[in-house]
């Protein structure tokens, strides 16, 4: 008797909304990726010396780049998001017998600390 072997659909993720959410995120992490081998190819330049980093800041300044770094900005931010949304659910805490809620964990863990980085980079960027 031969075993039956379920065929296999290449557009399995197709099949629900949640299938598709999630490929959708997972598909962010390869634009972060791609922004993570930039900037190791930033610190390169850097180790290169001041004249080679300079003239890399020079062609950083162009439209084309403004509009790499907001593709990039988009999926960063929705993996980030779902990220925070998914930490309860991997991390639950509990306050004697008592769960604490998902979104105190979601702000607590993620939305808050992402919030106050972000406060001091602008802070520091603009001061």
């Amino acid at each position: 008797m031969k075993p039956y072997i379920q065929p296999k659909v290449k557009t399995w993720f197709m099949r629900a909304h949640a299938y598709r959410l999630f490929m959708i995120r997972e598909l962010t992490a390869v634009f972060i990726l791609a922004y993570l081998v930039f900037l190791l190819f930033w610190l390169y330049r850097l180790s290169q010396g001041h004249a080679s980093f300079e003239a890399l800041v020079l062609k950083m300044k162009s439209p084309v780049i403004f509009a790499l770094h907001l593709l990039v900005f988009v999926p960063a931010v929705y993996h980030s998001i779902t990220w925070f949304n998914l930490t309860p659910k991997a991390v639950p805490i509990r306050l004697g017998e008592d769960r604490i809620p998902d979104i105190l964990i979601a702000i607590g863990a993620g939305y808050l600390p992402w919030l106050v980085v972000s406060i001091f980079s602008i802070w520091v960027l603009l001061g």
